[in-house]
């Protein structure tokens, strides 16, 4: 067991009656495959989603900050602690993968994002030796767009209140 505690707010209702749903970015080594994802979630949901972006390292924290992001934090202790506070973690395939992006994921951080019980979206994109069969090679803005499109925003729809 990581000591992943389980969320306690899932949604929560804007002033104006809106409607939020807190989403994990985790990205490392730049940022550039975070900062990507966090911009695209930004122009389609708006205020509606509360991005909170998770560095390995400064850097790509920062520059997810930099993209729009609500809120940031650095470090296996915060990505331990974040993603058993969010609804949905996107990252790569390396968020999955111990010692990943040359050694900035460990297994303690792999450890908590398995065991949270946030959806994972997960992009097929790593530098470690790993293939995934059956996933289509595209670039990444249209990656993005077919995880916002075909799994988030239909998730996002099944959780709002009638």
């Amino acid at each position: 067991m990581c000591g992943v505690s389980p969320c306690e707010h899932k949604f929560f209702p804007f002033e104006q009656g809106g409607f939020v749903i807190r989403i994990a970015v985790i990205d490392g080594q730049g940022g550039g495959i975070g900062t990507t994802i966090i911009k695209r979630i930004k122009e389609v949901f708006g205020e509606n989603a509360e991005l909170w972006a998770l560095g390995t390292n400064a850097i790509a924290t920062a520059q997810m900050m930099k993209a729009g992001a609500n809120r940031g934090a650095t470090g296996e202790n915060a990505i331990r602690h974040s993603v058993a506070r969010v609804e949905v973690v996107i990252g790569t395939i390396a968020i999955l993968l111990a010692n990943a992006m040359m050694g900035e994921m460990t297994p303690g951080m792999v450890c908590a994002i398995g065991e949270a019980k946030a959806l994972k979206l997960i992009l097929p994109l790593t530098q470690e030796p790993i293939s995934v069969v059956g996933a289509i090679r595209e670039p990444l803005p249209h990656m993005v767009d077919r995880l916002i499109s075909e799994y988030l925003s239909k998730y996002v729809a099944s959780k709002e209140p009638n």
